[in-house]
This record gives structure tokens, sequence and C-alpha cells, in this order.
């Protein structure tokens, strides 16, 4: 039964998820749990998209980052959103995003909490958070992501809590609950190690604004990702070969500081190549945990690991939940504003290792845009931490679509982390550090370690001929996206 998750005063409270789509109004703002997946209020966003087929109506939509079960998907083929932020990932959102037909906000993920709180942004109307239980007090137990349910809770008029019973209570202690407060008051963040708890197991909620709850028992989403092939396993391996000399020449520990992973294929791949490395006692401060994360826990190369959210395979989800007491201790979910705290992460100083679409000759990185005006799925919290790490990495594969796509290139079409912010570069073919070198003495770098060998020519011909024009960083600004160009008229970047 679900009364033992659902305290007695809020049990009058409990009704369908397709009542509790109704409360929500066309034009509302709603702030939705959710992030990679996990955690996303799946019932009622189901029925509001089933609703808005019906019934046409439009909401602003706030969450963690992308939703799972399609809920992007459905509610952008519904017709139901004007405005989504701060990330995505559905192909028919996507469609929409790049049509002009919703309205797509792409901010840092650390900083999307605060922009609302600072009221930048549209007051909160309804949150709808999934929880695992709600107590007498009105507070709640998160499920797999925490991601900015404590903003959207607390700044909402109104809050639907889904309950999901498919989450065992036991879950319980894997949070840590801190909100920090806004400027010139807030307070410090005393996260000093990855592992450090410093708030509360459980979320609190004002029990006033709660207006219904909703019992599911659908379980999150999972995530699909490919085996390790030849390219990522060379990424990785080149990787494990620049850790190795940090450590040679005193810069780094055997230990490494705390470790950051974006998500994706490349991403976990490239993550698991920890297990073969010479590396112990591992940490993870990051935003997000894949199955790599696991990995490196079950062979004892990790010790801990913290983050918002969960973006694993379902053999993955099954194997958490049925080993709760394995993990306890060695996993802690923070909301998304702790995660991604410039502050935290300054201070101890990660290792920041996340995916570009495309990056140039001089480091500056693109990791949004397809052809430099195509949304693709949003900065996420790549920003967060590449700006603030103590190594800021992109990786990416150096050729794609049978090498008729170059991932190194002249100029970035557009710029997500630029050249201030980015340390280290890898790709299958090899690895550029970066760190204090001036722009021509980058470019020679990149062109010979990064790019694949089929375009290293014409690389070295375009910079060759820029060094003529002059200048600190030397381009030929009527050429510089003429790869692009001819992408678009012949399919290939081969000049």
């Amino acid at each position: 039964m679900h009364h033992d998750r659902i305290a007695e005063r809020f049990r009058n409270k409990i009704t369908s998820a397709e009542h509790a789509a109704e409360i929500i109004k066309d034009g509302m703002v709603v702030g939705a749990s959710g992030f990679t997946k996990a955690g996303d209020p799946k019932a009622t966003l189901l029925a509001l998209a089933a609703r808005a087929k019906k019934n046409p109506l439009k909401i602003n939509l706030m969450t963690g980052a992308s939703l799972g079960h399609n809920l992007d998907g459905l509610l952008a083929e519904a017709n139901a959103l004007s405005r989504r932020m701060p990330f995505q990932a559905d192909p028919s959102l996507r469609k929409k995003i790049n049509n002009g037909e919703v309205m797509f906000t792409d901010p840092h993920l650390g900083e999307t909490a605060e922009l609302l709180a600072y009221g930048f942004l549209p007051s909160v109307d309804i949150a709808v958070i999934e929880v695992a239980a709600i107590y007498e007090d009105g507070s709640v137990l998160p499920t797999t992501s925490v991601g900015n349910n404590l903003t959207y809770a607390r700044h909402a008029k109104q809050i639907i809590l889904e309950v999901n019973t498919t989450v065992p209570l036991e879950i319980r202690g894997f949070h840590d609950i801190f909100a920090t407060g806004l400027s010139p008051q807030r307070q410090i963040i005393p996260v000093t190690e990855a592992n450090t708890r410093i708030g509360t197991e459980t979320m609190p909620m004002d029990p006033e604004k709660i207006v219904a709850v909703v019992v599911s028992d659908l379980k999150d989403s999972p995530i699909e990702l490919t085996s390790v092939d030849d390219k990522t396993q060379a990424i990785s391996n080149h990787l494990m070969e620049f850790f190795k000399d940090e450590v040679k020449k005193g810069r780094l520990t055997s230990q490494l500081p705390p470790l950051q992973t974006g998500i994706g294929n490349i991403a976990n791949a490239v993550f698991s190549g920890f297990k073969n490395g010479p590396f112990e006692n591992l940490r993870m401060y990051s935003e997000v945990l894949q199955d790599s994360t696991f990995e490196l826990l079950d062979s004892g190369k990790m010790s801990f690991a913290s983050a918002c959210s969960f973006a694993v395979t379902e053999k993955c989800y099954e194997n958490f939940f049925a080993n709760l007491d394995k993990y306890r201790g060695k996993v802690l979910l923070r909301p998304e504003k702790i995660s991604n705290s410039p502050e935290v992460i300054r201070r101890l100083g990660v290792i920041a290792i996340n995916t570009a679409i495309e990056f140039d000759l001089y480091g500056n990185v693109n990791s949004t845009h397809i052809g430099g005006n195509k949304m693709m799925n949003g900065i996420g919290g790549s920003g967060d931490f590449a700006r603030n790490s103590y190594l800021s990495i992109f990786v990416t594969q150096s050729a794609s679509k049978n090498n008729s796509i170059s991932h190194v290139v002249p100029m970035v079409t557009h710029v997500d982390s630029n050249e201030h912010d980015v340390d280290i570069l890898v790709t299958d073919q090899g690895l550029a550090d970066l760190r204090g070198l001036a722009p021509r003495e980058r470019a020679p770098l990149v062109i010979e370690n990064c790019c694949h060998p089929e375009y290293r020519d014409q690389l070295k011909a375009y910079y060759e001929e820029a060094l003529v024009r002059g200048g600190h960083t030397p381009h030929i600004i009527e050429r510089a996206f003429s790869w692009h160009q001819n992408f678009n008229e012949r399919g290939t970047m081969k000049l």
C-alpha cells in the first residue's frame, strides 16, 4: 500500500494524474522535477500531454535537465510547450526549437535556480515534483534526482507531489539537501571534500502549497549506451597517459582530485577507462552519475560519488536498488545549485571532462549547436565546471560520418566554452595541452595532435595563410566557416 509513504494529513489530497494535470492551466509556468531521465513526474506530465492533445494549452516548462518517458517529445508534439529551459535532449522538441515554435532558454545549469530566485525569470505557478514519500511536516523524500526541486517548490504558488512507489523507502540517506540563500546573505557552502555532508536527508516543503498527490508506479526511463569503440577507447587511453604523466611531474597524485564528467556515450566510455588505470581511491564531484561511476565503485577504484542525478541503463538502475546497503555512504545526491556550484568546484580542484561537438585551432569549444544555428541539447553543466575546474578537459572524435565531418575546425560556429576556460583537448588522434600557450603556440599543437589525418594538411594550409594576415589570433575571416559551408553544399568538409 502507498499509505506508508503518504502522511495521513495529505491522504485526502490523493488524486489521479489526469485530475492533477487539470490543475495546470494554459499559460502557467511549471517547475518540474527531472534531470537526465531521472526523477521526473512521469504520470502527471504524461496526463498533461494527453490532455493538451484534446484541449489545447501551452505552458512554460522548467526542469533540472532533460526528461524521460519521451515527455519532452510528447509535450512538444501536443504543442503544449511555449518555452522550455534549461536543457533537453529530445528530437521532436529539438525540431520545434529549431523551427522557432518553442522558445528555448539555455543557461548554465548551476545558475538556473538563481535566475528564478532573483526574479530574472517569470515566477513559478505550480511545481510538480516526484518523491518517494511525504512526511507529516510536509517534508519529502526525493527519488533519483534532486535538480532544482527545492527552488521550484519554494517559489511555486502551488505544488503537486507525485509519489513513486517503485523507489524503495530505503533510499533515504542518499540525499543531502542544503539551501544557500541569496546574496548578499548567501551562506558559504561548507563542502570541503566530495563526501562532505552538509544538509538534510529530506527536502522541506510548505504543506499549505500542496494541492494534489499523485501515486505512480512508473520507473525512470533507462539511458541507452553503446559499447566502447576504437575511437572512445583511444580518447580514454590518451587521457590515462596524460594523467600518469601529470603524476610523474608531481602536479597530481595517484588519487587525483575529484572528477566530473558529462553525459552520453563518449563521456561514459572515456570515464570507464579509469578502471584500467593506476589511480586509486578516486572520488567524483559531478552533476550526473552514469554506469561508469558504478563500475568504478564496484571495482574498488572509486570510493565516493557526489552528483544531483542518475543517468543510467536499466541494468545499472536495477543493480543500484537491489544493493542499496552496498552503495550507502558511497553515493550522494545534492541540489543542482550545490553540485554545480563554482565555489565548491574551485575549492575541491575538480577535474572536468566534458564532450564537445567541435573545437577550433585556438581552443574554443562548441557544445550546443550544429552548424552554428541548430540547437542540439544545451550547454548543461559543462560551463559550470569548465570555468571553475582545476583542469578543464574537452573530448570529441576527430572526424565522423565516414570522415565527412571534422570536429576540429578553423573556427567554431558557436562558442560555449571559450579558449580562456579550456586547458586540454582530446580526440582519438591525441591530446593537446593548451595551458600557458599563446594562440600561435596552440594552433600547431591542435593540428598535429587532435586533427584527423585526412584534414591535417587542409587545416595547416588554413593556418599558414592566416599567419600571413597576422594578428594575435590569426584568422582568414572570409574563409573561417568555409568548411561548414562546404559541408552544407557538398556533404563533406573536405575542400
